[in-house]
């Protein structure tokens, strides 16, 4: 794979739960050290489509591939077993709105134990690894610490710090700070900013608009399982060409002045 190949394509990806439809034909490319944030009113899919892109949800019908590893999906394929989905999943970082750290282990445990358990990793360079990851997001002075002790913010950077100890191509943000007070929000969205300034593959699903702006080099608006409208940050979210787009975007340009 050269480095005009993009690192993450998506073609004609389907998925539906039941009756419900949730995501329709989906098409998408991101580029290596590409940042692309997903849009959208809730019920649009874009958790879903986060979710597919390291199959955590396995789409009906279509195709992914991340880097060099890629999956079909529908009639007359076979779906991937457990081996070639943990390959595939060692390329992608996940961090989820809720944080999903283990209450009984401390900071450094927390992002030690993938690398352990999965990687193998010797426990004296799980543990150097795991410090040097803490570091890149302002906690090694925590790495004793229970993780009941920690504020929102602070359990968010462990999460994040334990998805970049097993040094993912890509790295997926599922509204990151959708459950944090808003006082706490700046803290992990500093650590989002740093990591797409250093060159890290990301695809952020976010009600962040500013900081989509200012931080993605694209935005995909979704609405309804589709992708209405993409382009660049800028453009797309203070001039938006669909109708849909502007009616979504308008509530928050009303509530926060974007400059």
């Amino acid at each position: 794979m050269t480095s005009s190949t993009p690192m993450i394509e998506v073609t004609q990806l389907r998925k539906s739960f039941g009756k419900l439809d949730v995501l329709k034909d989906i098409n998408l490319s991101v580029e290596h050290g590409g940042v692309v944030a997903l849009i959208g009113p809730s019920g649009s899919g874009k958790s879903t489509l986060l979710r597919c892109l390291n199959l955590l949800v396995q789409p009906d019908d279509g195709s992914i591939r991340v880097g060099e590893k890629s999956f079909r999906f529908g009639q007359g394929t076979t779906a991937p077993g457990s081996r070639s989905l943990a390959a595939f999943r060692a390329q992608t970082g996940m961090v989820f709105q809720n944080f999903n750290l283990f209450p009984h282990m401390n900071v450094i445990e927390n992002v030690m134990e993938a690398l352990v358990q999965v990687r193998r990793m010797p426990k004296a360079k799980a543990r150097d690894l795991a410090m040097a990851q803490l570091q890149r997001v302002g906690l090694d002075d925590r790495a004793q610490q229970g993780t009941e002790t920690l504020s929102g913010g602070q359990k968010q950077r462990v999460a994040i710090a334990r998805a970049l100890a097993m040094e993912p191509r890509v790295m997926l943000f599922d509204e990151a700070t959708s459950a944090l007070d808003p006082e706490l929000v700046g803290e992990v969205l500093q650590i989002m900013q740093k990591l797409a300034s250093g060159g890290m593959t990301m695809v952020i699903v976010t009600h962040e608009i500013a900081f989509a702006r200012d931080v993605a080099d694209r935005v995909i608006f979704m609405r309804d399982g589709y992708v209405v409208e993409e382009g660049p940050a800028r453009e797309t979210i203070d001039n938006p060409a669909m109708e849909a787009t502007r009616s979504f975007l308008s509530h928050f340009h009303k509530a926060h002045r974007l400059v």
